[in-house]
């Protein structure tokens, strides 16, 4: 797959991965403090949607690193769940294109 596209695209595909990631992991740091102060909180749509959007990685990290949301069967079986999904349709994207 990856040698399918142009060598832009692949770092540019990467660069995106990144930096989703990186803010998933915040969102789930930043909603662990917000709820230790007893502030607003993140939605939890919110926490998904950087999941799905290709942060599933950073959310599951955050999870861990931050011990939050690990009581929810929403969000340990949900982050994993949109992880392998994210796997099968990358594995079929590269079968496609490959």
């Amino acid at each position: 797959m990856l040698s399918a596209l142009p060598a832009a695209a692949v770092r540019l595909l990467l660069l995106y991965l990144a930096l989703i990631n990186l803010v998933a992991f915040a969102l789930m740091g930043a909603d662990k403090q917000k709820a230790r102060r007893g502030k607003w909180r993140i939605p939890e749509r919110t926490l998904f949607l950087a999941a799905i959007l290709g942060g599933s990685v950073g959310s599951i990290l955050g999870m861990a690193a931050f011990r939050h949301k690990t009581r929810h069967l929403k969000f340990t079986i949900g982050m994993p769940l949109v992880l392998i999904i994210q796997i099968v349709l990358a594995v079929y994207a590269f079968y496609l294109l490959g």
